[in-house]
């Protein structure tokens, strides 16, 4: 694990960190990253592509052919009475 300690600077009215070149690489981080608060530290991660890990995600929650279709389920008086499709 690589560690050092760097300078907050000013970025506008905000502050910013500067992150060396090393770290960048080792990382994995291009033009954008993922911010988040963990136990009171800032943890940086790569940033994930759209829909990133959700093949994996589907395959891992099984089989769909006995899930009941809510559609087929039963109607509540809105949908007998008051719902038009």
């Amino acid at each position: 694990m690589t560690a050092m300690k760097v300078g907050i600077v000013r970025v506008g009215n905000s502050r910013g960190i500067r992150i060396p070149k090393p770290i960048l690489e080792e990382c994995g981080f291009h033009d954008t990253v993922e911010l988040q608060i963990e136990n009171h530290r800032l943890v940086i991660a790569r940033a994930r592509g759209p829909r990133e890990g959700w093949e994996e995600a589907f395959r891992a929650a099984g089989s769909s052919a006995h899930d009941e279709l809510f559609l087929d389920g039963p109607a509540n008086q809105f949908d007998r009475e008051e719902w038009r499709w």
